[in-house]
């Protein structure tokens, strides 16, 4: 509003203006006024200029800075004025000068309107420069890493408008690049939503600007992307496949790998070393990556014509999202050997030997030799040539190696030749290499025309048949058998042996080699693989094959064994255990399990008889031929008496031959018992607060037969127990708490119930059992009155818990006392500190009279035993029941035994036990009549300790 008056009394301020400075005085220049060519947002200069009289020319002041409102301009002679930007006000711009005749009006209302528009001014917003390593400001000089994770905070734009107007950020990028950030507009948080590659683009530029609504302010920023170890080294020119000559020498370089790796610093370098160096021939440089054969080591084509060496390039390792990473790749070189002439030729299928028979025709092949060269990559040509033991009867083929005979073998004297056949290579220059030797074998022999021939007692025969008894014994010789063999030919082609084919390992056959004639005998070598069980008939194969001659000639004949059975087999059980389970109720000859036997012999030895033995059979009887064991017909089954049986089943042969397999018979639970209640149910005493426990035991075997549940059948008032039908707890009601209240409830009667329980099986059918019950309901109090009638009470349905819990303190007692008494008498007998009482006796010169030794034996034990007491509550005096049968002198006392798990009623504490006497319960105090003194033994054992004590003096006795 402000603003659209200023800007209506702008042009009668400026007419006025105008009018004033043209009606003064003095020849001051008429000011300056032009439209500038500003439009929209942009702003306008506002000048002074000064002139002083008789002064040199004025000069324009500088335009208002950017940023910097309010700044003042000074001439030579101290004047000041103000410059300003200002906002558009219809497109004036005024340039006032000086009046140096004194004009001050003109000068004030000019003033005037400079202060005018100086209201009207508004400055544009810019950026905070907050240098190297910022993240808040004008992006100067900002970097970011390429691992920066995509929707990542990466910097902050931050400005300020002097007006204090609110103002906006906004980045954009180059329409042909793609938009890597985005911006909040609001508090110029940047977000990196493309993920950064440095490789493909090391820097990425923008263009930030900020802005208040009318003035906008844009900066072009560099952003560096900086490096991570992102990338992994990559081979170049790949494959590599090499060809290397075998002679080369080790330690020479044979190849050369390169890979790059696109990342700077470590991450970028690469280092090179082999998958598995160990087992390799070759090396490989760790800087440069130049292949090399390890020291001591070559290739040879004809061992191994290709290798394959994997190698590793690693680079220097990096940081990549905060972790340090190393990169590695691998490639395979191919190393393919180039064969070099180094081996001499190799002869193939040696030994050579070859036949000439006598029909031979002249010029005949007889056998042909091969060598090639050892250097099979590049191979030259071989020639052949015999170098002597032919005598002109045989030649060789230079190139083809068929060597042939050369006379009628008729002609020929010798009946074995050896020749010397030598290969040489030839090069591609036609000269003579390397060359090798080898030995031919040449027979001259008769022509073989006969093979050999199977003959029986009739002539030639080519199926022999023979029965034989299973198993017979090793090495015995088969004696049906009547075989003859011959061979026609003469000398090496009447020689052939002889094998026998079939199951391996049963027989052998005698002789294995033959020389025109023999006769055959096969002897057993395997007896136990002779069964009849496994296979009736033996069917081989007798062969005859000639050794020596080329043609083995050979002709077989069949020979079939007919197996007789034997009773060799044992019946066997099909299972070693046989488990079945009857109901306990089952009648007598009842089917209880089936047992199966096998023999495999035939005939009568192969027909089973089974029967049964035990101590858990006398119920059971099985079928002698069909194995069914069933019960007896008088068998009464009990699960509850016996609920296993377990015995053993008897196969045997005719023979005698047996096998055994046991049999385990379970009785399943029939539900056929009551529950029976205990002896002392019927009479019980609950106290109130604590429930009352009944028991019924049924004798059924198993569950749910023998589950009792309980109940309460009959009872008046109904409303006063409860009963749990598991457990048998029987409480009173839960509002029942004291006496009166069941007084209340059943008034004129006494303390006493008598309810009907029932006892109640889980069987099917179940059976239940009735008890009457009688309760007598006593008050807590009652039992606090002392520990004895609580005990009685407790004990009270149950009178054996307490005999045996006076049995066992009794039990503890005597064994406590003979422990302590054998103790005392080794002690004593090893110190040997206390004498005999008799020698006590002797060594007093006046003895007393009877009856005051007495009173002072007695008041000497008091004193003595008062020592030993194991006091509780109340100090009681102690009296000894225990009448010793023996005049053995007493030991010395030991400690009392432990506090007794008991309560004593009437806290009575007892005396220290001694070797021939017994803990004893002290007097009671309301006793009428005291117990007279013990026996001169007892007295004897108070002297004792009179002595004992006096001679110790202040001394603790230790036991």
């Amino acid at each position: 509003m402000q603003r659209g008056r200023l800007a209506a009394l702008l042009p009668g301020l400026l007419l006025f203006c105008l009018g004033e400075w043209a009606g003064g005085d003095g020849g001051g220049e008429s000011p300056g006024v032009g439209v500038p060519s500003c439009r929209g947002t942009q702003t306008a200069r506002f000048q002074m200029e000064t002139h002083k009289q008789n002064g040199p020319a004025p000069s324009p002041l500088p335009p208002l800075g950017v940023g910097s409102p309010g700044a003042a301009l000074a001439d030579t002679e101290g004047y000041q004025f103000p410059t300003f930007l200002l906002k558009e006000v219809g497109g004036l711009l005024v340039s006032p000068t000086w009046n140096p005749d004194g004009n001050q009006a003109l000068a004030c209302v000019c003033f005037s309107i400079c202060v005018l528009f100086q209201a009207q001014a508004n400055f544009a917003p810019y950026f905070f420069d907050n240098g190297v390593g910022s993240t808040h400001g004008n992006m100067a000089l900002f970097s970011l890493p390429e691992d920066t994770p995509v929707g990542s905070q990466v910097y902050t734009l931050n400005g300020t408008d002097p007006e204090g107007e609110p103002i906006s950020y906004h980045i954009s990028f180059d329409p042909s690049t793609r938009s890597i950030f985005s911006i909040d507009p609001n508090c110029g948080n940047i977000t990196l939503i493309e993920e950064l590659d440095r490789e493909r683009e090391d820097e990425i530029q923008a263009i930030i600007s900020i802005s208040d609504g009318l003035n906008q302010v844009s900066e072009k920023v560099v952003i560096l992307v900086t490096d991570a170890n992102d990338e992994a080294p990559r081979f170049i020119q790949e494959p590599y496949i090499i060809l290397v000559p075998e002679d080369i020498p080790a330690g020479k370089s044979i190849f050369k790998v390169h890979a790059v790796d696109r990342d700077t610093g470590s991450g970028g370098s690469v280092t090179y070393f082999l998958q598995n160096p160990h087992s390799t021939i070759f090396a490989m440089d760790y800087h440069s990556g130049v292949l090399r054969l390890q020291p001591g080591t070559t290739l040879d084509y004809e061992k191994a014509r290709t290798h394959f060496v994997t190698v590793i390039a690693k680079d220097g390792g990096g940081r990549l999202r905060g972790a340090d990473i190393t990169f590695s790749t691998t490639t395979t070189i191919t190393v393919s050997v180039e064969d070099v002439q180094d081996t001499a030729p190799v002869f193939v299928g040696t030994p050579y030997y070859g036949y000439v028979y006598e029909d031979t025709i002249l010029g005949s092949e007889v056998l042909t030799v091969v060598a090639m060269d050892g250097d099979r990559g590049k191979p030259n040509q071989i020639l052949y040539r015999l170098v002597n033991g032919s005598d002109g009867a045989f030649a060789i083929n230079e190139t083809s190696g068929v060597i042939s005979v050369m006379q009628s073998p008729a002609y020929l004297r010798r009946e074995m030749y050896k020749l010397h056949v030598q290969a040489t290579e030839v090069s591609s220059t036609g000269h003579p290499a390397a060359h090798a030797m080898v030995p031919v074998t040449i027979r001259i022999v008769d022509l073989n025309n006969h093979p050999p021939t199977f003959y029986g007692e009739n002539g030639p025969q080519n199926k022999f048949e023979l029965s034989l008894i299973e198993h017979p014994p090793q090495g015995e010789i088969l004696q049906g058998l009547k075989i003859t063999v011959n061979d026609s030919d003469q000398g090496a082609n009447a020689k052939f042996n002889l094998q026998l084919i079939g199951p391996g390992g049963i027989f052998r056959v005698v002789p294995q080699t033959v020389l025109n004639e023999a006769q055959v005998t096969i002897i057993v070598e395997k007896s136990a693989a002779i069964d009849f069980e496994t296979s009736k008939v033996l069917t081989f194969k007798l062969l005859a094959i000639e050794v020596n001659t080329p043609e083995k000639f050979s002709s077989t004949a069949d020979v079939v064994i007919q197996l007789l059975d034997t009773n060799d087999n044992v019946p066997k059980f099909t299972s070693q255990y046989y488990i079945a389970r009857i109901p306990e109720n089952a009648p007598g000859n009842t089917n209880v399990v089936a047992v199966t036997a096998v023999d495999p012999d035939t005939g009568p030895w192969g027909e089973v008889k089974y029967s049964i033995y035990g101590s858990g059979a006398d119920l059971f009887l099985i079928h002698p031929s069909t194995g069914i064991i069933y019960t007896q017909p008088w068998a009464s089954l009990d699960a509850e008496a016996t609920a296993k049986y377990n015995f053993f089943v008897k196969a045997e042969d005719l023979e005698g031959r047996y096998s055994l397999a046991e049999v385990f018979i379970t009785l399943l639970d029939v539900n056929d018992h009551y529950p029976q209640f205990g002896q002392n149910i019927q009479e019980k005493i609950m106290v109130l607060g604590t429930p009352l426990k009944i028991e019924a035991t049924d004798q059924d075997a198993e569950e749910p037969n023998n589950l009792v549940d309980y109940s309460i059948t009959h009872v008046e008032p109904v409303n006063v127990f409860d009963i749990d039908a598991h457990t048998g707890e029987i409480r009173l009601k839960n509002f029942i708490r004291s006496l009166d209240a069941l007084h209340n409830i059943t008034s004129g009667r006494d303390s006493t119930w008598s309810l009907e329980v029932q006892a109640k099986d889980r069987g099917s059918p179940s059976f239940s059992t009735t008890a009457l019950l009688r309760i007598d309901i006593t008050d807590p109090e009652t039992l606090s009155r002392g520990p004895m009638a609580a005990f009685l009470m407790q004990t009270k349905d149950n009178p054996m818990k307490a005999v045996g819990l006076l049995a066992g303190i009794m039990a503890t007692t005597v064994a406590i006392t003979v422990i302590i008494s054998t103790a005392t008498f080794w002690r004593n007998k090893k110190s040997n500190k206390i004498l005999p009482v008799r020698r006590i006796l002797r060594q007093r010169p006046s003895p007393a009279p009877r009856n005051d030794r007495a009173e002072w034996l007695k008041f000497r034990r008091a004193k003595a035993a008062a020592k030993f007491v194991l006091r509780e509550d109340a100090p009681n005096e102690n009296s000894n029941n225990n009448t010793l049968g023996s005049l053995l002198p007493p030991s010395v006392p030991v400690p009392p035994p432990p506090p007794r798990m008991v309560p004593n009623m009437v806290a009575t504490p007892c005396t220290v036990p001694t070797v021939s006497g017994s803990l004893a319960p002290k007097k009671p105090q309301w006793s009428p009549k005291p117990k007279a003194l013990g026996s001169s033994i007892q007295s004897a054992l108070v002297s004792e300790l009179k002595q004992k004590f006096e001679k110790n003096g202040d001394k603790k006795a230790f036991f």
